[in-house]
């Protein structure tokens, strides 16, 4: 009897322990990573636009504003986006090809469609939008 009780006792730590290794993954699991996204401040073939005009983020994740081609270029969030897309606008031009600004979307930010230009070629067209999803 008493080997039949020490069997049981051993059989339901282990079955504890188990459980509660695996619940801890599953608290303690961090979320998905944030991804940094890459956009082109004019295309490879010289026209004036965003490589790629639309993208689709989280929030969290962080985009990084590539000059590449004929500029001066700027990212300018549409002020209709109120304070939150103004805080995310880079207004000073960068002026080589090859310069380098990066915009972190809060783990916090609304969900949403943001419109952002390039100031000295919006008339030209250069207009992009990213959806920060929900």
């Amino acid at each position: 009897m008493k080997l039949i009780a020490a069997t049981w006792r051993r059989f339901t730590l282990a079955v504890l322990t188990a459980v509660l290794v695996v619940s801890s993954f599953a608290i303690f699991t961090p979320s998905a990573a944030a991804e940094t996204h890459t956009i082109k401040l004019g295309t490879d073939k010289g026209m004036l636009a965003f490589e790629p005009a639309k993208l689709t983020i989280k929030p969290g994740d962080t985009i990084e504003w590539l000059n590449n081609k004929v500029p001066p270029h700027n990212v300018v969030f549409d002020p209709s986006g109120g304070e939150f897309a103004k805080a995310l606008s880079h207004k000073q031009l960068m002026m080589s090809p090859g310069q380098k600004e990066t915009t972190t979307f809060p783990a916090d930010a609304p969900a949403g469609e943001y419109t952002f230009y390039c100031e000295p070629h919006r008339g030209a067209g250069m207009v992009g939008k990213i959806t920060v999803e929900g």
